[in-house]
């Protein structure tokens, strides 16, 4: 009998002894985001092997983001900071100095091919490099380079994870490979001469490029800069000229341009396209691959009349 207890207590020891040394070895990797874009790629990629953090919310703009002081604990914190880079993140060098954080800060548009924002919207007197667009995540084959690069970026801080982090991301690849798809098709449904439409900012160069649609927009790669009337004015005109086939409403600007462009023109706002922040949960963008079908659903819509 005694032996038994002895052997039962052995047991147990090696038992707890396992499980402190599984639970250990489980802590979750401490991820922060930069904005929800890149926060729904990380979870699909990380799964629950981690603890994400994410820095400009649901509808939030991060080019005119000021961050928090529960923003730089959360960065002192962190294994690993995902960016966009590109300059999107107007607030990223002041927050990684206020945080002394010595996170790996992996910036998610390496080996994207930048492009310039429209000439129209260049600024003579920007800083070099501050003439790319950033929204290099408004291009479905480019989100996969992102989501490549935050694979890469949970292995080298979490080795023993890596064969998980890389099966997730070659699932969660799958996934976008059909919503691009999806997304061509639609386009190729829409005759040319009406895939013009109008938007806030000047946030889907990628989008364009990628899939032949055109797109005006008001003010220029970042919302901190206002259009002035002759700007809108130019505008106007040049909506008249092109023939626009819808304006659209953006998730993180203020609607009132855009309304007036649309009374200025005659023509109906179609709906609201998600830019550079996802929609609040229980919205029609909550997740990447519903931006996409949203926004592509609101375009072809508005332009189609279905």
């Amino acid at each position: 009998m005694l032996k038994s207890i002895r052997a039962a207590l052995a047991t147990s020891v090696i038992t707890l002894t396992a499980f402190s040394a599984s639970s250990a070895f489980a802590e979750p990797l401490k991820v922060v985001a930069s904005f929800t874009i890149i926060a729904d790629f990380a979870k699909n990629v990380g799964g629950d092997r981690i603890n994400l953090t994410t820095i400009v919310g649901p509808d939030g703009d991060a080019h005119v983001y000021e961050p928090s002081p529960a923003d730089a604990v959360a960065m002192a914190g962190a294994d690993v900071v995902l960016v966009n880079g590109l300059h999107f993140e107007g607030f990223l060098q002041r927050l990684v100095d206020a945080s002394a954080t010595k996170a790996t800060i992996a910036v998610l548009t390496k080996d994207v091919t930048p492009i310039n924002f429209k000439p129209e919207f260049a600024d003579a007197d920007a800083a070099e490099g501050e003439d790319t667009d950033p929204h290099a995540f408004q291009s479905i084959a480019n989100a996969k380079i992102y989501v490549k690069n935050i694979a890469d970026a949970f292995c080298t801080a979490d080795a023993a994870g890596c064969d998980s982090y890389k099966a997730n991301a070659t699932a969660y690849t799958a996934k976008l490979d059909a919503v691009e798809g999806e997304v061509k098709a639609a386009i190729q449904s829409i005759p040319e001469e009406k895939r013009v439409v109008i938007t806030s900012h000047d946030a889907f160069g990628y989008f364009e490029k990628a899939y032949g649609l055109t797109f005006l927009a008001p003010e220029g790669v970042s919302t901190e800069s206002e259009p002035s009337a002759a700007d809108v004015a130019k505008l106007v005109s040049q909506v008249q000229q092109d023939k626009a086939a819808a304006v659209f409403i953006e998730n993180i600007t203020n609607a009132r341009l855009i309304e007036q462009i649309a009374s200025e023109t005659g023509i109906k706002v179609g709906g609201t396209l998600y830019s550079d922040a996802l929609s609040q949960p229980d919205g029609p963008a909550s997740t990447y691959i519903d931006l996409m079908h949203n926004n592509i659903a609101q375009i072809k819509g508005a332009i189609l009349g279905s």
